[in-house]
């Protein structure tokens, strides 16, 4: 059994599928796909990203090759835009909105001169989120562009956020616009809901929706691929896990509402975090009218779709306990980004997806003990 037909449940599915498996897809939703989930919005015609913007960036070719059997990606470049401070820029931070953002026309290299002269340097050793930012780029572009974005997207302070978060330097010293770096990038034609459909569509596999499992369903299989929330395995015996979730308020318009597909709001005072318009998802196709997202973030309630793990102090812990719980249970794998609690892109939700068939098929075959989890959560 595979509890969840999102991606993970999807790719795991149609491998042991392949390899002669009989499997049953249980989803506790009414449809496929789960977060990644795209339909065509009845009135305008534009494919609606409805949890949210997905593009697919990878650098792992082989997991580019594998989802592109199952759907005609077309390539797709995201250039995301901020107003802020009454202005837009462009994101990530790059030489046009350090020029722009300080009235200046300086080359790369001095660029990095003019930013490494505002950057804090007595932050020798950055712990919260706030001192990496400042350590790095001084105050006037961590107030712009960084302090309001986790008080609205994680509820909390950059102070009470550790620097883990801000990895690197936020900068690029030229006027590369591409939001991501990797070498595959794209969305598909028909959407993601196609794709999955396409994976599920095996004779090995059959597919039951609006079904909750619960722990004694396992009993009846050989073994289970668990994708849904670890927490929710035991009836949240320990409590439950931290998530941020979200909601977006959906309007439509006539023609072009803001002239591309994602507008970051980092000012604290602007309610929402973001608004994406789909069509622009869509560059191959014109459209007269257009389909525009709100989105605001918000404390993940019982009843709400999770969407971020929070993963500070108190969730660790919490998780510590539940992962010591999983390890003691029989015949079951914690798959997927509910299932070991983190935030993963599509591409390693995939790769990761593989790698648990592979590992569970040589297994089989060796006689060897299937792990509990295949990527550990910790």
């Amino acid at each position: 059994m595979v509890v969840g037909a999102g991606l993970t449940g999807a790719v795991i599915g149609r491998q042991l599928a392949e390899a002669g498996y009989t499997v049953d897809i249980i989803e506790s939703r009414s449809r496929v796909a789960g977060n990644c989930y795209t339909e065509v919005d009845a009135e305008t015609g534009i494919m609606m990203h409805v949890h949210g913007p997905h593009i697919f960036h990878t650098d792992n070719r082989s997991v580019w090759e594998y989802v592109n059997k199952f759907g005609e990606f077309h390539p797709y470049i995201c250039r995301v835009k901020a107003t802020t401070k009454g202005q837009v820029f462009s994101l990530p931070i790059n030489l046009l909105t350090i020029n722009q953002f300080f009235n200046e026309t300086l080359s790369p290299e001095g660029a990095r001169a003019f930013i490494d002269a505002k950057a804090d340097r007595s932050i020798e050793h950055p712990v919260s989120f706030e001192d990496q930012a400042l350590r790095f780029l001084g105050t006037e572009l961590y107030e712009a562009f960084f302090k309001g974005y986790p008080l609205k997207q994680w509820g909390m302070h950059p102070r009470e956020l550790p620097a883990s978060i801000l990895k690197r330097l936020p900068v690029r010293f030229d006027y590369d616009d591409n939001y991501f770096s990797h070498n595959f990038q794209g969305i598909p034609v028909d959407g993601y809901t196609k794709v999955i459909e396409r994976m599920l569509a095996h004779p090995n596999v059959k597919l039951t929706l609006n079904r909750s499992i619960h722990r004694s369903d396992a009993a009846e299989y050989s073994h289970v691929f668990y994708s849904g929330p670890l927490d929710a395995w035991f009836d949240h015996r320990l409590g439950h896990l931290g998530y941020r979730t979200l909601d977006f308020e959906v309007s439509r318009h006539s023609g072009d509402f803001q002239g591309c597909a994602v507008m970051s709001y980092p000012d604290e005072e602007v309610p929402f975090t973001r608004i994406t318009e789909h069509k622009h998802f869509s560059p191959w196709e014109k459209f007269d009218n257009t389909v525009v997202f709100h989105e605001f973030s918000r404390y993940c309630g019982k009843d709400d779709i999770p969407y971020y793990p929070i993963r500070l102090v108190d969730e660790k812990r919490m998780l510590c306990d539940y992962v010591d719980l999983a390890n003691q249970e029989a015949n079951i794998s914690f798959v997927g980004r509910l299932g070991t609690y983190r935030y993963l892109d599509m591409d390693v939700t995939i790769a990761e997806a593989l790698c648990a068939s592979k590992s569970f098929l040589s297994a089989k075959r060796t006689g060897s003990p299937i792990p509990t989890f295949f990527t550990q959560p910790l």
